[in-house]
């Protein structure tokens, strides 16, 4: 097993420097390079330690990979029905997805239905309108998102959809990082 390839590839998946990873270990930057390119191994004690940091346990880092889910049915995304403010529900597609860089939910609006009003973020949401139409409201500014077409925005201001028919509307909306 390539421990320091593996360790490398989770430090770069949580978007840490070495420098980050070697403060949050109290451990030298050349310390972590020197294990990452398996020129030093470190002691049990001290790999514990650094998964720690990288919020992964010592089973899971040495668990097989290649049994990794990567195709998720029905039975097994998370579904939150809302009746008042949605009129609809939010379908995690992906479970866990909030230790990804994103994250896919299926947003489905009954009429007069929105979605929670989310703040700004550095990040990049994407939809996609799947059924119906919806206002997508950024500030003080709404945009009409029919039926095929999509969005992509950079979320400066708080942020929701609201559904402009009188037919049920789905989304698919992708957040990166994570936000809902």
């Amino acid at each position: 097993m390539d421990i320091g390839g593996k360790l490398r590839q989770l430090r770069l998946q949580r978007g840490l420097t070495q420098e980050e990873m070697a403060d949050r270990c109290e451990l030298s930057k050349g310390f972590i390079s020197q294990v990452e390119r398996n020129q030093a191994s470190p002691s049990i004690a001290t790999l514990t330690d650094m998964l720690e940091c990288l919020g992964v346990s010592l089973a899971a880092f040495f668990s097989d990979k290649n049994g990794e889910k990567t195709v998720f049915a029905p039975q097994d995304m998370f579904v939150k029905e809302d009746g008042e403010t949605l009129r609809g529900r939010v379908t995690w597609l992906v479970p866990s997805a909030q230790k990804n860089a994103m994250e896919p939910i299926l947003v489905e609006l009954g009429p007069g239905g929105e979605s929670e009003e989310l703040p700004p973020s550095e990040g990049e949401e994407f939809g996609y309108v799947l059924a119906g139409s919806v206002w997508l409201v950024t500030g003080g500014k709404k945009t009409r998102v029919r039926t095929g077409s999509a969005f992509c925005i950079h979320p400066m201001e708080p942020h929701r959809l609201v559904n402009a028919g009188k037919s049920r509307a789905r989304v698919l909306w992708i957040s990166t990082p994570p936000s809902f």
